[in-house]
């Protein structure tokens, strides 16, 4: 047994990885699925620190065939670790109780998790000195911690997805409960039991795995009305086209970014009120990767540049080789006037460069810390310093109808990084009423007509866009600034009346 002790501790090292990993990926699911990832990460975080804790105290009463007892946790955490993520998914299409399951699943697994070392050590203790089983048990699970932190964002969520990461560290789970049939053989009773048990779990983990797309596609599936003609995972996010009969839709994290059906209401509103009358020459678009705000900037003679700064190189991409989205766009991405930058625009527009005449901010709606920050008094003063004195600029802001507070805190927050602000407003069938503010550095008057030849907006429409009726007057509202952050707390509050 002495001989057999270093491999236990290599063990260790995979059993920390796995645990993290499935409280990552819990974490992501819930921030997918529910948005406000801060909210979520920390209560998970939270959630599942105190179940290794309650796990450390229940291994006290474990008292008999240590050894058996450790290969039994370690195939309850294969399977529900393994099949967490999936699971989820499953129970946000079809259950009403979603954040219930969530957190009785986050609590199982850092349960049995924290019942994990505490055995182990108790196993070693008889072969080490008490202070040197602690430093070694310690170190490969910090070890082991830290291999998991690094390989999620930057390998396997963009590699294998969150439902093949899922089952991938279930079965390293198992094959450690296998293994420790063998390591730990003079200590158990009923090793072929045992290994049958092993043998059973990895099993249904290994058909898991061969059938994860088709598990990913069950779940999506249920989670979207539409089929689903396109989906992949990037670095950043899920990213889904479904098809119907009124044409197709890209979906982020599950949340509609645009219609076909009606896309070019909301990309028209955007752009136009910012270009027309202006002929601005250099043109910056901000988030907007899916090269439709850039097809209407693409409309003006004017434009001799166009900078696309998106920080997801999958939506570009996509953008470009997937056949309907580029046919909408027009191939706007493949236009010699336009140059991609796939990186995150709060760092782009902070470093010193070419100034541009206008400015088209196509943002996803702030539903997290990561997006806010596009929202604050920093980042409109730093967008500032790219541009020239007399440029406008155009920003999405969410509904006024529907989440009034984070409308007119987006606006006032504008205001408050020294821009003069018109509100605007447009009806967009999949979205509703929705919201957008045109801004400039010096005063200025709304503008009288549209420039080009458009499907939606003519001169009339224009005018009426800066017209608001009372429900969607403006509310006192706070800033949006880098340290705290409002524009958050007033979109999911708002929000979730809605969902």
């Amino acid at each position: 047994m002495k001989n057999r002790t270093p491999v236990l501790f290599i063990n260790v090292m995979i059993i920390a990885a796995c645990g993290l990993i499935y409280e990552l990926l819990a974490s992501t699911v819930a921030s997918y699925v529910l948005g406000d990832s801060v909210t979520q990460f920390s209560l998970i975080i939270g959630l599942y620190l105190s179940a290794l804790g309650v796990g450390a105290w229940l291994s006290k009463f474990i008292d008999r065939d240590l050894a058996a007892r450790f290969v039994d946790v370690e195939l309850a955490v294969a399977l529900c670790g393994g099949l967490s993520a999936p699971l989820l998914f499953l129970a946000f299409s079809r259950l009403d109780w979603f954040r219930l399951f969530l957190y009785l699943l986050v609590f199982v697994i850092g349960v049995l998790v924290g019942l994990e070392l505490p055995i182990l050590m108790r196993i070693l203790r008889e072969h080490l000195d008490f202070k040197e089983l602690v430093s070694r048990v310690l170190s490969f699970d910090y070890l082991g911690s830290l291999f998991a932190a690094v390989l999620f964002p930057m390998f396997l969520v963009p590699r294998l997805g969150l439902v093949r990461t899922s089952i991938v560290f279930g079965l390293l789970n198992a094959l450690v409960g296998l293994y420790g049939t063998w390591l730990l053989r003079p200590l158990i009773r009923t090793v072929s039991f045992l290994r049958i048990r092993a043998a059973f779990v990895i099993l249904i983990l290994i058909i898991a795995f061969a059938r994860a797309d088709a598990l990913t596609s069950w779940t999506e599936d249920e989670l979207y009305t539409d089929e689903i003609v396109y989906a992949t995972s990037s670095e950043y996010q899920r990213i889904v086209v479904t098809s119907g009969r009124a044409g197709f839709n890209l979906f982020l994290n599950g949340n509609l970014q645009f219609s076909s059906a009606d896309e070019y209401r909301y990309h028209e509103a955007l752009v136009h009120p910012a270009m027309s009358g202006v002929s601005p020459a250099r043109v910056m678009i901000l988030g907007g990767g899916d090269g439709l705000a850039l097809r209407e900037v693409l409309k003006y003679p004017s434009v001799k540049r166009v900078v696309l700064v998106d920080l997801d190189p999958k939506i570009t991409s996509l953008a470009r080789t997937f056949a309907p989205l580029a046919e909408l766009n027009a191939h706007a991405l493949r236009d010699p006037r336009v140059e991609v930058v796939n990186e995150d625009a709060m760092i782009w527009i902070a470093r010193p460069g070419q100034r541009f005449d206008a400015a088209i901010l196509d943002f996803p709606d702030p539903n997290s810390f990561a997006l806010g920050k596009l929202y604050t008094t920093r980042f409109y003063r730093l967008l500032r310093t790219r541009l020239t004195p007399d440029a406008t600029i155009a920003v999405q802001a969410t509904s006024p109808l529907y989440a009034r507070r984070s409308y007119w805190c987006i606006v006032r927050t504008m205001e408050a990084a020294g821009m003069h602000v018109l509100p605007y407003q447009a009806t967009v069938p999949s979205f509703g009423v929705w919201g957008f503010a045109l801004a400039r550095f010096r005063p200025f008057d709304p503008p009288d007509h549209v420039g080009v030849p458009a499907r939606f907006l003519d001169d009339a429409m224009l005018a009426s866009m800066f017209v608001f009726p009372r429900d969607m007057a403006p509310v006192p509202v706070e800033i949006n600034r880098l340290d705290n952050q409002m524009l958050v707390r007033y979109y999911e509050d708002e929000w979730r009346k809605w969902s």
